[in-house]
């Protein structure tokens, strides 16, 4: 399959290592695009709940896909998010096209443009940390049951559903996070002189002009690999969101060799080492 060039590719809120994680869908669309920088947005691996040991191959097959990215050259930037937060600790660590840091600031065609996760937003975080675990923890068991509710929904030939979707919108006090988070967002951007302000951390993927009393700037979120399995996507001097569609991916079932036998043993034992590095510190 022929690959799609585009500038900047951006993802976020993978939560690789829990059930929600459509590691396979992601997989699918990172073979599918040639970009010349990738920005990993935060949430890419969930440290905080990696003790379940839930670590299916797919989820490794995705990052061995990310690190092939690196061997290439291509510039992968890793900006720390709140589930993987313990990595901030290494924060601006450089490797070779590998870079991890906690915010990135590039200039695209004449624009600056601001890359951060965006939980230093959330109050929950900030306050309550345990709340915030907390809820992690059952947001993925929501999303467990979900799954298997559409599954059966599919059976019967009815519609899937998202069950933290209608509980979102059922509360306004979500809504009223959501627009705070965007309009604060835009107003540092603007404070700062940015004119793209890039985030993730919500789970909602929006593209849209934010104008303040000092300025305007374009708010941009990513969206997540979760349920909306959503990337930002930038060419031609113009952003857009990509939505993933299995439609698209279904001449594409029998996956392409993404290493040799020798690169992949060396990426399956670097790759353990790193996580059995984690799984330490969390201990």
């Amino acid at each position: 399959m022929s690959k799609r060039e585009v500038d900047i590719a951006v993802i976020s809120d993978v939560h690789l290592g829990t059930y929600g994680c459509h590691a396979k869908e992601l997989l699918k669309y990172l073979k599918s695009i040639k970009p010349k920088m990738l920005v990993l947005n935060g949430d890419i691996i969930d440290i905080w709940q990696f003790s379940k040991r839930y670590w299916p191959e797919t989820h490794m097959k995705v990052v061995r896909k990310l690190m092939k990215f690196v061997v290439e050259g291509v510039p992968v930037y890793y900006l720390t998010g709140n589930h993987d937060e313990l990595l901030r600790k290494f924060a601006d660590m450089h490797m070779g096209a590998f870079h991890l840091q906690n915010k990135l600031v590039i200039e695209l065609d004449g624009k600056k443009a601001w890359f951060f996760h965006g939980d230093i937003f959330d109050v929950t975080m900030q306050h309550s940390k345990w709340l915030a675990k907390l809820g992690a923890v059952g947001y993925d068991t929501l999303i467990l049951i979900n799954s298997f509710t559409n599954w059966f929904l599919e059976l019967l030939g009815r519609d899937k559903m998202s069950f933290s979707k209608k509980i979102k919108a059922a509360f306004k006090d979500a809504v009223k996070f959501i627009n705070k988070f965007e309009s604060t967002a835009a107003e540092l951007a603007v404070e700062n002189g940015y004119q793209y302000v890039i985030c993730g951390h919500i789970h909602q993927p929006e593209m849209r002009t934010v104008t303040t009393d000092e300025g305007s700037v374009m708010y941009l979120n990513s969206g997540d690999w979760v349920e909306n399995l959503t990337a930002l996507e930038y060419s031609n001097k113009e952003w857009k969101i990509f939505k993933y569609d299995h439609k698209d991916f279904e001449k594409d079932e029998v996956e392409e060799g993404e290493l040799s036998d020798s690169e992949d043993l060396h990426s399956k034992l670097d790759i353990n080492t790193l996580l059995q590095k984690i799984k330490l510190e969390i201990v």
